[in-house]
């Protein structure tokens, strides 16, 4: 496929610009499993990958049988992320070169993530990413309603940041994500570093790509 022609660029943020992931799953993993409620990494991603925070009560209700979530979770959960993302979390390999490729060429960008505010920022900081979007330029599931899959929060962005959806291209690497991309009319690409597991990305009406720093030759606004 060839290159994009697109006037905007909305990033989400937990692994597309930080290499939080890696990290997030196992900690919520290993989090729940201490509570009481027995929980691999691989039931993380199918579970809560690229959705709220509330889906992801939601999703613990169920598994208890409607008992509501331990009062403590979101503290224990989060001061072990935090403290994770202090010591070791990093860019995406390659989202440094591509975000300064995007600046190169002039093209306006944001972030629109899942997280909460806090979290975003959190992340970005610690990644050295922080400075590189305005304060006014980073949304969250907590400015909408309805959070991925439902269009909001990529609505909500491009009017706040004057896109037009239709020439915003959206980064992003959950299927919830994508979705969310696609019902806002938005071209979507789907940063899958495991080719296996680009299948999904695209069934959900992406366009997978494996290598954050070929993104700008991806958009067409960076050399071969």
């Amino acid at each position: 496929m060839g290159p994009l022609t697109v006037a905007a660029v909305i990033f989400d943020c937990d692994g597309v610009l930080v290499d939080s992931e890696v990290l997030a799953g196992p900690i919520l993993a290993e989090t729940l499993t201490q509570l009481g409620l027995p929980t691999t990494a691989d039931d993380v991603e199918r579970d809560f990958k690229g959705r709220s925070w509330e889906h992801g009560l939601d999703v613990i209700r169920a598994r208890r049988g409607g008992a509501e979530p331990w009062p403590q979770l979101r503290e224990r959960y989060r001061a072990a992320l935090f403290a994770a993302f202090d010591e070791r979390l990093r860019p995406v390999a390659g989202v440094v070169a591509a975000l300064d490729a995007l600046d190169d060429a002039g093209i306006p960008r944001c972030v629109a993530s899942s997280g909460d505010h806090e979290r975003i920022r959190r992340g970005l900081r610690a990644a050295g990413l922080l400075g590189r979007f305005r304060d006014e330029a980073i949304f969250s599931v907590d400015d909408v309603a309805h959070g991925k899959p439902a269009p909001d929060l990529f609505l909500h962005a491009a009017e706040r940041m004057g896109f037009a959806p239709a020439g915003t291209a959206v980064i992003e690497d959950s299927v919830a994500g994508v979705q969310a991309g696609v019902a806002a009319g938005m071209r979507v690409l789907g940063y899958t570093p495991a080719a296996a597991d680009g299948a999904a990305l695209a069934a959900a009406g992406a366009q997978p790509f494996q290598e954050m720093a070929r993104l700008p030759i991806i958009l067409g606004v960076g050399s071969r």
